[in-house]
């Protein structure tokens, strides 16, 4: 899992024009920086993506939790981010809006590594389910598994609308289930567990503990 440092490549590029095009004062502050944030660790990455990448082996084993932090910030090519972030860009326009940008940066920062977590749950339980330790080693990275769970809220906080997915126009109670699929069909090397668990943290956010436990957490 390697990528050059520092490539300015025509993924990026046309990021930044989509951005520019935006206009960087029609982008909410925290949206700004998660998408600054991203393309700075892209450009200058930590470290190599194989020592940022969460899976079971090296999160839960080795106790590598600093990577729960890394994985969602770091992508694998300029493609995986362009799409990552523009993805980022109209949700976050959308949603920080409607959540104000302190609970918005709360809610990134939370679903970021709980993605995570809930994703080493996902692979854990196909390595008892399918009797297949390799799942130990499956290693993730990029910030779909927050997307995901943006998806939900988003599709929880406006109801009744419709989303295009391959032509096809779906209810956005199911949309995120059925770009789940679709993405997987088209692209069958991207993480299924990864975009799962952004599913369901938004799902524990929408119908489950999670909205109240951060409340709880923040004193509200």
């Amino acid at each position: 899992m390697q990528r050059r440092q520092g490539r300015v490549s025509a993924g990026l590029l046309l990021l930044l024009y989509q951005i520019s095009q935006v206009g960087l004062q029609n982008i909410p502050c925290v949206t700004l920086g998660v998408l600054a944030l991203n393309i700075l660790l892209f450009l200058n990455p930590v470290r190599p993506l194989s020592e940022v990448c969460i899976s079971v082996n090296e999160g839960f084993y080795r106790k590598n939790w600093q990577r729960l932090l890394l994985s969602p910030v770091h992508h694998a090519d300029d493609w995986h981010l362009y799409y990552n972030m523009m993805s980022m860009l109209w949700k976050g326009i959308m949603l920080e809006k409607k959540l104000k940008s302190i609970w918005f940066a709360y809610i990134i920062a939370v679903f970021s590594v709980l993605s995570g977590v809930v994703y080493m749950v996902l692979e854990f339980m196909l390595v008892k389910i399918l009797d297949d330790p390799s799942y130990e080693m499956n290693c993730a990275v990029g910030f779909s598994g927050v997307l995901f769970a943006l998806k939900v809220l988003n599709n929880h906080y406006n109801p009744g609308r419709v989303s295009s997915v391959l032509g096809l126009q779906i209810s956005s109670k199911y949309a995120c289930w059925v770009e789940l699929v679709a993405i997987h069909l088209i692209s069958p090397g991207t993480s299924f567990a990864g975009h799962l668990a952004g599913i369901l943290v938004g799902l524990m956010y929408t119908m489950g503990p999670l909205k109240k436990i951060m409340k709880a957490c923040a004193g509200i």
